[in-house]
């Protein structure tokens, strides 16, 4: 059974706030000190860092609240964020919400009663009920991918990164193109990362676009891919996410469509494994794990009452790659 603070004050003949202050790197006699670190090697034992965080004033937890646990952008932030955090003596506790908005403002309330220091707010949306708890709770909060006037924001450069893919094809030689986006509820990807894209577009005389919408899901886009070449097949798809960018692919295999000979796909991310199919993903990269590291170093600041930024916009970089032919 594990041992607990009192269980290593009466083993050490001292009071549970002596063998607390050792823990907490508070001054204790040597001979004190001594008794205390032999009983907790003999033991094995080690802090509830959790428990003592309730009970303090401020605590060294940070909640980060994630719409899914099962999109390669969320870790790859998570580890960012949990990595920085360490260095910086704070834990990570997170909060999953499979996509559920209420779900997200429990999770707010829940990590205030729970006394974290700070929350990390990973949302594809923010409402008035979103502005209410964070009012409510009274405790720094960084929101990461979307962008709040109200709120402290860490974003990724999406406006730029519609741009940039949409100058890419043009200058590939795609005039018949179709967009596969999402909800513009989303508004870093269903609106700014349109909109990057139209704008380039709209510098082009002679392209026509037909804008679609999806899910995130891989599964959804493979249905729409397939309403898509149906219809009539482009040149090229241009997916608002690598994952989608999958799914057409995937459909293309289905129905016998050589990429990118007969078709090309590009997506947006830069996840690892559009390095590894085949043909490799044409995509504009997002640095998620440099994001995590600097949104856990603007929460920790936050915290401390030191100032920050209120927008942060994260750089992206485009990876022309063989999905992408030249026309």
């Amino acid at each position: 059974m594990n041992k607990t603070i009192s269980d290593i004050a009466q083993m050490a003949g001292v009071a549970k706030s002596t063998v607390s202050r050792f823990l907490n790197g508070g001054s204790v006699s040597e001979d004190t000190r001594q008794k205390i670190e032999r009983i907790i090697k003999e033991y094995n034992y080690v802090p509830n860092t959790f428990a003592q965080s309730l009970k303090a004033k401020k605590t060294s937890i940070i909640g980060t609240v994630v719409p899914r646990l099962d999109s390669y952008a969320t870790s790859q932030t998570l580890i960012g964020i949990d990595e920085e955090l360490r260095g910086l003596q704070y834990q990570m506790l997170i909060a999953n919400t499979s996509q559920d908005m209420q779900r997200e403002i429990d999770a707010i309330y829940d990590f205030a009663r729970q006394k974290v220091s700070g929350i990390i707010l990973l949302a594809a949306e923010i409402t008035d009920a979103h502005l209410k708890a964070i009012e409510d709770i009274q405790l720094p909060v960084l929101l990461v991918g979307q962008q709040h006037e109200l709120l402290h924001s860490l974003i990724h450069n999406d406006e730029q990164a519609g741009y940039l893919m949409g100058k890419y094809v043009v200058e590939q030689g795609h005039r018949d193109i179709v967009y596969m986006g999402v909800s513009e509820k989303d508004q870093a990807v269903g609106i700014h990362r349109k909109q990057g894209f139209k704008r380039a577009i709209e510098e082009c005389s002679d392209c026509t676009v037909r804008y679609y919408e999806t899910s995130f899901k891989m599964s959804e886009a493979v249905l729409t891919a397939a309403e898509i070449l149906q219809e009539n097949r482009p040149s090229l798809i241009v997916a608002a996410t690598d994952n989608i960018a999958m799914g057409v692919m995937k459909t293309a295999s289905f129905q016998k469509v050589r990429i990118p000979q007969q078709m090309s796909v590009a997506g947006f991310g830069g996840y690892d494994i559009t390095e590894m199919i085949h043909p490799t993903l044409t995509t504009v990269k997002y640095h998620y794990l440099q994001a995590g590291k600097l949104a856990a170093s603007h929460i920790s600041k936050l915290v401390k009452g030191e100032s920050v930024s209120q927008y942060t916009v994260m750089d992206v970089e485009l990876i022309p790659r063989e999905s992408v032919d030249k026309i």
